[in-house]
């Protein structure tokens, strides 16, 4: 059995923000047109919200004036551009300007008909670095299928989200076989992200997708990830690229099922009846009878 998806992810410097909606278009375009068929389309966190300010003062400021409620100008233009090219657009993440005046760091995700298909607010901040507001719940999205394929079930982190385990292992049972994390990441702790994608999509035996923007602002090293850890495609270095791959989700059935390197049963660890675990930390606990990940709509 195979459930193929076209991915195309973008490593590429960001956009300063007001200098215009078209430049990013025709990037996203182009894109399209080198790898025609691609049915998930993706760009780094805050690719259209870069500011090259000095002062904390001043970056702060051009946040809060960049940011807008979702439905805005800007997701409308979104929502229309992923129409245009009838394909699932992860555009980065957006200053959103929230309902109570919040302003949080926001991920949408737009359908190849334009509809928003996931909305997700960044639950770990870069503090103390970043302004936003903290999210308050984990998403998953089932993506259309093409091709009479069944389509996929997402997750999605923001940058730092990754150096917290318990994210993705969040998105993962709620049915997540492929997690994209969104990055802006310009300090030198890049290569330890680049072992956090690979723990993370052995952790949790899925897809990871751990996409960064390019230089002169960022890092790079953009890597896809699959559920046994190994690395399928990357974009090393800092200069701009392209990850085009077609990953077949089948993969993390089977690795879930026959174990990692045909040993490791990660969701299969508990016997019936065994008791709940206690998570200090959380207030909370493990139970068995709720361990295995959800089934999604997409298998």
């Amino acid at each position: 059995m195979t459930r193929i998806v076209k991915l195309l992810a973008v490593q590429a410097a960001p956009h300063v923000y007001g200098t215009g909606f078209d430049a990013f278009a025709a990037e996203a375009r182009q894109a399209m047109a080198q790898h025609p068929g691609t049915e998930l389309l993706v760009f780094p966190e805050l690719h259209l919200f870069h500011n090259d300010v000095a002062s904390r003062e001043a970056a702060l400021a051009a946040v809060n004036g960049a940011a807008e409620p979702l439905g805005g100008p800007l997701g409308q233009a979104l929502s229309a551009l992923a129409a245009e090219l009838k394909v699932t657009l992860v555009p980065g993440t957006l200053w959103e300007r929230g309902p109570q005046g919040e302003l949080f760091n926001t991920a949408q995700v737009y359908g190849p008909d334009g509809a928003v298909l996931a909305t997700y607010r960044k639950v770990f901040p870069w503090r103390p670095h970043e302004p936003s507001d903290p999210g308050d719940r984990f998403v998953v999205f089932d993506m259309p299928g093409a091709n009479n394929q069944s389509g996929a079930c997402i997750g999605l982190t923001i940058c730092y989200d990754a150096w917290f385990p318990e994210v993705t292992r969040q998105v993962a049972w709620m049915g997540a076989e492929l997690v994209l994390n969104l990055v802006k990441t310009i300090t030198p702790d890049r290569p330890q992200e680049v072992i956090l994608a690979r723990a993370g999509a052995i952790a949790n035996q899925l897809y990871l997708l751990s996409l960064n923007c390019a230089g002169p602002v960022g890092r790079g090293d953009s890597l896809l990830v699959g559920p046994e850890g190994e690395v399928l495609a990357e974009c090393a270095g800092r200069a701009a690229g392209l990850i085009a791959a077609e990953i077949n989700l089948a993969h993390v059935d089977d690795v879930r099922s026959n174990g990692t390197c045909g040993e490791n049963r990660l969701w299969q660890h508990f016997h019936e009846g065994e008791a709940k675990i206690v998570l200090p930390a959380y207030n909370g606990f493990i139970d068995p009878a709720t361990w295995a990940p959800k089934k999604s709509s997409t298998t």
